[in-house]
């Protein structure tokens, strides 16, 4: 693919939002072969490179509208990757319990409480990767 200005901004944000440890395994195992690295390379020009460097919000509350979104319609892939970003940039753990927990009323407990287990799981993970 030849690399627009957008891809090019899209690469480096996704770097940023992500780190690129997680950035350099993803690419080296999701997007290793032809088929999901023609995915990565749209997604990044058109959802990082369009969407995400677009003015008016901030990082940090784009993410956040992402874990809802998520959380929301039971994307727990997507989920996890989204409270990746949102520790990255500045939410806490509690924030982003706090968040959950207020959703349950709003989508319900039996979809939040699979989005309490997907955070539970990536916050330890986050945690230990700060760690090690």
């Amino acid at each position: 693919m030849a690399k627009s200005e957008l891809y090019r901004k899209g690469q480096a944000l996704r770097r940023q939002l992500l780190g690129d440890a997680y950035v350099d395994r993803a690419n080296q195992t999701t997007y290793n072969d032809p088929m999901m690295r023609k995915f990565i390379d749209v997604a990044t020009e058109t959802v990082f490179g369009a969407l995400w460097a677009r003015p008016g919000l901030d990082l940090k509350t784009r993410t956040l509208v992402c874990v809802v979104s998520d959380a929301a319609t039971g994307r727990e892939p997507e989920l996890a990757l989204h409270l990746r970003m949102a520790l990255r940039q500045g939410w806490t753990e509690e924030e982003l319990t706090e968040v959950l927990l207020h959703m349950s009323g709003y989508v319900g407990v039996p979809i939040i409480r699979e989005a309490m287990l997907m955070a539970r799981r990536v916050f330890a993970e986050v945690r230990g990767e700060a760690a090690g």
